[in-house]
């Protein structure tokens, strides 16, 4: 991959089924990885559906990127796939750098925590050591605009709040691509405007 190019997808495709569970997805991520090189049947069974096909992308160094469509039109699912939560049925996905995913609103935040735990825990699962997470905490709370509420129990915030807090922790980890899925709906709109300066 050259070095400019960040992400690259190469002619992939992700089925997905209705009556997925995780078994299912494992054994068909394994028998992927063995029979690699290798075009499997494209069929559908039946609960089965295409996410995503025959998807050819590139994306460079430096550039920002927006995905538009409809409900159901494969957005989210490409995301999950730059982000390594789920794997192609068929094809190839390249990702150069490491990726800072805020995919779900507030995911991987402890609600019984409160924001400087969160904080804390969030940082290092996203990269950041604790070195970093001490140097960083002021400037990720002052982002966030939560210096009133940051002893608080997540559980207690709103949604722009978890918003406000899982943004600004991502946007201040070292990341060489930063995914958002619609996390910004939420947010009101002067916190959006700050969140594009950023």
């Amino acid at each position: 991959m050259s070095s400019d190019v960040v992400i690259r997808f190469s002619h992939v495709f992700k089925r997905y089924s209705r009556n997925a569970s995780f078994e299912n997805n494992l054994r068909e991520h394994l028998a992927g990885l063995f029979k690699k090189g290798f075009r499997r049947r494209l069929g559908l069974k039946d609960g089965e559906f295409w996410a995503l096909q025959d998807l050819d992308l590139t994306i460079r160094r430096g550039e920002c990127v927006g995905l538009c469509g409809s409900n159901g039109s494969g957005k989210s699912t490409l995301l999950k796939l730059v982000s390594n939560i789920t794997f192609p049925t068929l094809g190839d996905v390249d990702v150069c750098g490491r990726v800072a995913p805020l995919i779900e609103l507030g995911a991987g935040f402890h609600p019984d925590l409160n924001g400087i735990e969160n904080i804390y825990m969030n940082g290092t699962i996203l990269g950041l050591s604790i070195h970093d997470v001490k140097r960083l905490v002021n400037d990720i709370i002052e982002f966030a605009e939560l210096n009133d509420f940051i002893r608080v129990p997540v559980k207690k915030y709103s949604s722009g709040m978890v918003l406000r807090l899982a943004f600004s922790i991502a946007i201040h980890s070292p990341a060489d691509v930063y995914l958002f899925d619609e996390v910004l709906a939420v947010g009101d709109e002067a916190f959006r405007d700050k969140c594009k300066e950023k």
